[in-house]
């Protein structure tokens, strides 16, 4: 009986996006094909034996980044990258220590949790692919948890940022929601539920005025200075 197909990122395309993003490494979740990643999703969230040794714990490291297939592998390879590079200034400019990114197959979100917790990260920003609907086959979803605990940590732990695209959320908003997202939870040291994303509203607020009139708050002033949370 011939083997079920497997769609993932194929071993040839690793080189390719690991390039593309500046280096990274590869990992492989415990199914062994594209079946057993569909009817077992435990499997999808857990590292095989194998990959788990290959990681190695990054001294000081606040980030891990996980490029994983999830349903949409050719999303992963065609948006990554460009969010990746919209991404990167603004986490130095953060002062974020960044470790380098893994491309994870067969994977689903909650495999980041194992990868940051192998390398010793602080939090995760998982970066996957997904099928939306039969209209939008290639969208790219992306998973921010702080302190992420494997096995333990729930959706409600975790931010998403859906939709990532030309066609939806463009990769430079994306980013800047991203990065705003991870200052703010390694400021109140938590992700879900509990922290909101106001990244827009604090857009909105750092905008200057309309030409001819002053903010509120700059009413009788000679000088007024708007302040954005820091990134």
């Amino acid at each position: 009986m011939p083997r079920p197909a497997t769609r993932c990122i194929a071993r040839s395309t690793w080189r390719p996006l690991a390039r593309a993003v500046g280096g990274a490494g590869a990992v492989e979740s415990a199914a062994p094909d594209r079946a057993s990643y569909l009817r077992r999703p435990d499997l999808g969230r857990t590292l095989s034996a194998a990959s788990r040794l290959r990681l190695e714990v990054e001294a000081g490291c606040d980030l891990a980044l996980v490029l994983a297939d999830g349903l949409s592998p050719q999303a992963v390879q065609d948006h990554a990258p460009p969010l990746l590079a919209a991404l990167r200034p603004l986490l130095e400019r953060a002062g974020f220590r960044v470790a380098a990114p893994v491309i994870a197959t067969q994977a689903r979100v909650a495999l980041g949790d194992e990868v940051a917790a192998a390398i010793g990260a602080r939090a995760v920003a998982v970066l996957i692919g997904e099928r939306p609907g039969l209209s939008v086959p290639s969208s790219l979803g992306v998973y921010v948890t702080w302190a992420p605990l494997p096995g333990r940590t729930t959706d409600a732990g975790r931010n998403c940022i859906s939709n990532v695209r030309p066609e939806g959320l463009p990769y430079d908003a994306a980013a800047a929601r991203l990065a705003w997202l991870l200052d703010a939870a390694r400021r109140r040291g938590l992700t879900g539920v509990a922290l909101k994303d106001d990244s827009g509203a604090a857009s909105l607020d750092a905008a200057p005025p309309p030409p001819g009139r002053l903010s509120d708050d700059a009413q009788g002033a000679a000088v007024t200075v708007v302040h954005m949370p820091p990134l």
